[in-house]
């Protein structure tokens, strides 16, 4: 099995900033893309740095100029800055990878258990 395990969530006054961190563990032959998504109460889950079949990343237009994705593959680890943040960017974040098991096996995404992430004066 794969383990995503989030943290770095939290309280923080409109303008300030958290850093996410998500780490992978379990047995795999590799993680193909890492990304983030997030829920708000009441919306549908929604990608906030999500990668692309291009490798590149995309972020969600309400995140560009504040968020900024990052991986550290030697720790099978992915990271989100967030800068500048506002109340609209209160949510459940959840990291994202996918994951090919076996080699030469169809992939498969895995979810973390989410961190909440609370932006309020």
């Amino acid at each position: 099995q794969v383990q995503l395990v989030e943290s770095g969530g939290g309280l923080v006054q409109p303008g300030g900033s958290l850093r996410l961190s998500c780490a992978a563990s379990g047995t795999f032959f590799s993680i193909n893309a890492m990304g983030w998504y997030r829920q708000a109460p009441g919306k549908q889950r929604e990608p906030v740095a999500a990668p692309t079949t291009g490798g590149s990343t995309n972020y969600a237009d309400s995140v560009k100029g504040r968020f900024t994705i990052s991986r550290d593959n030697a720790k099978n680890a992915v990271y989100l800055q967030m800068n500048s943040l506002k109340p609209e960017d209160t949510a459940v974040y959840y990291c994202n990878a996918n994951v090919t098991k076996i080699r030469g096996m169809a992939t498969r995404d895995y979810w973390g258990q989410g961190t909440q992430v609370t932006v309020s004066s």
